[in-house]
């Protein structure tokens, strides 16, 4: 549990649009005057500053950020980093979209739409150790069997194989993977036969596919 204020509080920002960064920024210095703040505008870079500091309370992520697409950034950082909540902040406000983030390990999830005081009341809330989520939103509904069946199956993936997959996801080839992880294409390889493995799929193909199911019918076009 972290106190709101003169505590030394430290949260990350990952989002791509300047304007809403610093409108989370007022949100959380609005209750916590004190608190240190570090702001990025893409996955890259919030892999890169959870590299050399995981020294944080939460971190604030938008899902469709340069870098992550879908719910690949949040599955990333609670495979690497499971030690640090995650709140999702979206404009998308789907009530499958947002049970979808809790399935996947979220700490709650903030609409854009919400006002600076709300997402001040909002971040306070998990910092106390509780789950937000917006008022009138209905999530009781879970997905099929077969996507639940996809997230337990992605939830045993190492932090490793879940970056390796996002590369698969984006059509990347054995050696592009090698060569941007710094490892051998055997590695990758050896990833690569673990991921189809855990995942219950026979290639490459079906497990990107098996991936995009879990996010089939949330997006209304493709995220960056």
């Amino acid at each position: 549990m972290v106190e709101d204020a003169g505590n030394g509080l430290r949260l990350v920002i990952a989002d791509d649009h300047p304007l809403f960064r610093g409108a989370l920024r007022e949100a959380v210095l609005g209750r916590s005057a004190d608190a240190r703040i570090e702001e990025v505008g893409t996955f890259d870079d919030l892999t890169a500053l959870l590299e050399r500091d995981q020294d944080f309370d939460l971190i604030l992520l938008d899902l469709t950020m340069p870098g992550a697409r879908g719910f690949s950034g949040l599955i990333y950082l609670r495979a690497q980093y499971m030690a640090i909540p995650v709140v999702v902040v979206s404009g998308n406000e789907e009530p499958a979209v947002i049970r979808r983030c809790l399935d996947l390990g979220a700490s709650g999830f903030i609409p854009k739409s919400m006002s600076v005081g709300n997402m001040r009341d909002a971040v306070a809330q998990v910092l106390k150790g509780e789950t937000f989520l917006p008022p009138d939103i209905n999530v009781t509904t879970k997905a099929d069997a077969e996507t639940d069946a996809i997230i337990a199956r992605l939830s045993t993936l190492t932090p490793q194989q879940v970056r390796v997959l996002m590369m698969l996801a984006e059509g990347r080839l054995n050696k592009q993977i090698a060569y941007e992880l710094s490892v051998s294409e055997a590695t990758v390889k050896a990833h690569v036969s673990a991921i189809l493995q855990k995942l219950g799929v026979e290639s490459r193909t079906q497990a990107v596919i098996a991936v995009s199911k879990v996010e089939q019918g949330l997006w209304s076009h493709p995220q960056a």
